[in-house]
């Protein structure tokens, strides 16, 4: 058995295929240094607690999912950008099954405000690049959005009703598209 495992990241891979593999409950301090090869104390030479675990392995799931730099090209408008954020979904649905329903159970015990933190740094983020690609859509009439109805506030609405279709696991992106449609062309 190895005593030290090669980086950070080896171990958030090795959590990431144990949740594919079988389930978010399978992911452990023991279940993932037994997945490395190596003791559970190497495991804390990385996190601090399961917790701290839970929460990197959260965050590298979410990034997994939506940080894709070859995807970005593929951003050019507001509907490009939705029907890709369904394609994610679809994918991180596919890849880890009940991830998105079932993450959330999983830093409620230990620890739940540093993972909640952990969880709205990564929808943050996520707000944040839908909100700059609505802002930079060409496509937008000009007198859709105004002071009362910014696209800021639009991007919320519609990344609100994405986090519903997340946690539904409804990957149909029409019913949005169609809003978007509607509202803003």
């Amino acid at each position: 058995m190895n005593t030290v495992v090669t980086s950070k990241e080896e171990i958030l891979k090795n959590s990431r295929v144990l949740i594919q593999q079988q389930g978010w409950s399978a992911v452990s301090i023991r279940s993932v240094a037994a997945a490395c090869g190596v003791s559970v104390g190497s495991i804390y030479n990385y996190f601090d607690s399961k917790a701290d675990l839970m929460g990197a392995t959260i965050e590298s799931v979410w990034r997994e999912i939506f940080h894709q730099q070859e995807d970005m090209a593929k951003l050019e408008d507001t509907q490009a950008c939705i029907r890709w954020i369904y394609e994610r979904m679809q994918y991180g649905c596919k890849k880890y099954p009940g991830f998105f329903a079932l993450h959330p159970l999983g830093l409620m015990h230990e620890e739940k405000s540093k993972g909640k933190q952990r969880m709205q740094q990564a929808w943050g983020h996520i707000l944040d690049g839908f909100c700059s690609v609505v802002k930079q859509d060409s496509k937008i009439r000009p007198d859709a959005f105004d002071g009362r109805f910014t696209a800021e506030k639009f991007a919320g609405i519609l990344f609100s009703l994405i986090v519903s279709a997340m946690l539904r696991e409804d990957f149909d992106s029409s019913a949005v598209l169609e809003v978007v449609r509607r509202t803003l062309y």
